[in-house]
């Protein structure tokens, strides 16, 4: 007797989860909780970092301005720049950097998780490796790679590469991995070759 009466309970349990998919939700959230919700948090947050940001410069503990400027003079070195019409250009060097850096990092990557994806000896080798930098955050590379390379472009790119190379190799070899065995007979059954 306890089988039927399980059996019931999840079919009820089954037809709940259906309903509830079925349900429209009415109303638009509220604007106040919208606010309160989405729009809060990040600009107390946001606030928070500017209040200590002066603070450490007010109270001296950083006295060094070359080394932490206070927020409002930051702001009027951006604001001469957009006046002047060089800040759009900063920003464009830094992008175009990243982008850059970015694209190389996918010529690189992309084979290089390829073949980690698909030669077991290879895997065995250098997956460890690129496991552990991935985990290592790119910011740790700035500092030997400002001694090794100096202050210039290579520099950007070689702690983009580094920082983003292991993550499309490893992100390429998970996609691999997951991808159903099934799918892989039915196409070399297909015609399909291993490239």
């Amino acid at each position: 007797t306890t089988r039927p009466a399980k059996e019931n309970g999840d079919l009820a349990g089954l037809e709940a989860g259906l309903d509830a998919l079925e349900s429209v939700q009415q109303g638009r959230t509220p604007l106040r909780q919208t606010l309160v919700e989405k729009v809060l948090p990040p600009t107390v947050a946001v606030l928070l970092v500017l209040a200590v940001w002066q603070a450490l410069v007010t109270f001296k503990i950083v006295d060094d301005p070359t080394k932490l400027p206070a927020p409002l003079d930051v702001w009027d070195v951006v604001h001469q720049a957009w006046l002047q019409g060089e800040l759009l250009g900063y920003i464009w060097t830094s992008v175009s950097r990243g982008l850059l850096g970015f694209c190389f990092a996918l010529l690189i990557g992309t084979p290089l998780g390829l073949l980690v994806a698909r030669a077991k000896f290879v895997r065995a080798a250098i997956g460890p490796i690129l496991s552990g930098l991935q985990s290592l955050p790119s910011v740790a590379w700035v500092p030997p790679a400002v001694i090794w390379l100096g202050l210039n472009n290579s520099m950007m790119y070689a702690v983009i590469l580094l920082g983003a190379v292991p993550s499309i190799a490893n992100g390429l070899v998970s996609g691999v991995d997951q991808v159903s065995p099934v799918f892989l007979r039915a196409g070399r059954t297909l015609g399909a070759t291993g490239l």
